[in-house]
Formats: C-alpha cells, sequence, structure tokens
C-alpha cells in the first residue's frame, strides 16, 4: 500500500524511509540492507542503492553489521534508520554522531523525544486495543539509557489532562553504532529480556554497552512509525502537513 503524500502522490514505504535517509548531509552514503527481493527490486526501481544481507539476520542491527563488511570500510560511524519510519527527522542523524563524540565510551547513540498529548494518547489507545504502538524508553542523568520496552514506561498515576507535555519519552528507531560497538553486538547471543521485548537495543545494555540517549525538544509534527494499519492515515496526514510529495 502507498503512503500518500501531499497532492495524494503515493509511495512505498521503503522509498519514503530512503527519501528521508537521503535528506542527512555529509553522509557516506545511503544503502537499504534487506534480504527481500522484492524490497531490493522496488527500491532499484525508484534509484536506490541495495545491500543483500543474510536472512539470518535476527533484527536491524545484525542486519546493519552484516550490511557494513559485505560495503566495507566506509565510515567510523554507522547510522541505521529503519525502514518503517519515514517521519524520521533527519536533522537528529547529525544530533547522534555529535553525541557519540561526546560520549566517547558510549557504543551506540539513540533519540528518545517527549511525548506529546496526542503522541501519548495514541500510545494509550493502541496499548487498550492490544497493539504495539511504539517504544518507549527511560534513561539517567548522564543521558544513558536504562532501559526500552513495547510498554509505555515510566508508569503515570494519572493521565495528565492540561494538552501538554507528558513525562514519557517516545524511542525514535534510529540508531548510531561505533563501528567496535556494532561488531561486540554481532558477536554476542541475544539476551532474554530482548527476545522477551523484541527490542535488539536491550542487548548492548545486556552486555554492558553504554547507550548514549539524544533527548529531543518536542517534534513539529508527531513522529509516528508505521507498526498498524491504523497508523496509515495518521503519517498520511503528517505528510501532507509537512508538505513532503
Amino acid at each position: 500500500m502507498p503512503l500518500k503524500g501531499r497532492g495524494g502522490v503515493g509511495k512505498t514505504l521503503i522509498q519514503r524511509s530512503w527519501e528521508c535517509a537521503s535528506q542527512v548531509p555529509n553522509c557516506a552514503g545511503v544503502w537499504v540492507a534487506t534480504d527481500d527481493d522484492t524490497i531490493a527490486a522496488e527500491v532499484e526501481r525508484f534509484g536506490g542503492k541495495v545491500v543483500m544481507t543474510s536472512p539470518d539476520c535476527a533484527n536491524g542491527t545484525e542486519r546493519c553489521a552484516d550490511a557494513i563488511e559485505r560495503i566495507g570500510d566506509v565510515a567510523d560511524v554507522v547510522v541505521n534508520l529503519q525502514g518503517d519510519a519515514p517521519l524520521s527527522p533527519p536533522f537528529v542523524v547529525e544530533q547522534l554522531v555529535k553525541r557519540l563524540v561526546e560520549d566517547p565510551e558510549a557504543a551506540m547513540a539513540t533519540p528518545a523525544v517527549r511525548c506529546s498529548a496526542s503522541v501519548y494518547d495514541h500510545l494509550l489507545a493502541d496499548a487498550a486495543n492490544g497493539r504495539v504502538g511504539g517504544t518507549t524508553t527511560v534513561f539517567n542523568r548522564q543521558m544513558r539509557a536504562l532501559y526500552f520496552s513495547k510498554r509505555i514506561i515510566p508508569y503515570l498515576p494519572a493521565v495528565p489532562s492540561d494538552g501538554g507535555f507528558v513525562p514519557v519519552h517516545l524511542h525514535l528507531g534510529l540508531y548510531a553504532y561505533r563501528r567496535e560497538g556494532l561488531a561486540g553486538f554481532n558477536k554476542a547471543e541475544p539476551s532474554q529480556l530482548e527476545r522477551l521485548e523484541g527490542l535488539e537495543q536491550l542487548r548492548f545494555l545486556d552486555l554492558g554497552l553504554p547507550v548514549s540517549i539524544v533527548e529531543l525538544d518536542p517534534l513539529g509534527w508527531d513522529s509516528i512509525e508505521l507498526n498498524n494499519p491504523s497508523d496509515v492515515p495518521l503519517i498520511e496526514r503528517v505528510l501532507g502537513e509537512r508538505g513532503i510529495d
């Protein structure tokens, strides 16, 4: 199903995600890592670059590690933008790389956005209907991740009613890895929490590899991932509001 932008222009999810990544300045290149021939053919159709990876990759981080081995030594920092997040802000990639420079012990950096009331309501509605609406995270005062979950964390005793922002941070599916951190992750077996939550970033925490958080100011739009069919009209609305064809 194509995602319609401004004026009703329809593009596939992978094309919109690739176009989002291509807006990042000063990068060595943009590749779509996949083991699916249909996805590869679609990327080639719209002029993108593909790297075919092993079908044994269990998640995006393993696929990214496999891809960089095949591509070669193109950069010291590898950035992974997920294919289901076409609303990811390109400027965040620059902030993630900057964060790794500021936190030299971190193996990986990833962003968290404080939820607007509307995003929080969206998460609550998905949870009430048995859907996974997004991943939330908590972190310490050194901006190091403590945990990630597909449930809403932290627990709030009451639903805020002032229409502002709530103390819940939505994790955006972008990762900037040091090559050595990525290699260390890929050599390790999945952790129990990673398997239970279905979140590969928990393997870094299980290994004791610091994950640095980039806390973002609330965005000018709801950065919703395409997790459920009900997300399609919400994403299309944001595409139209941002003037994206």
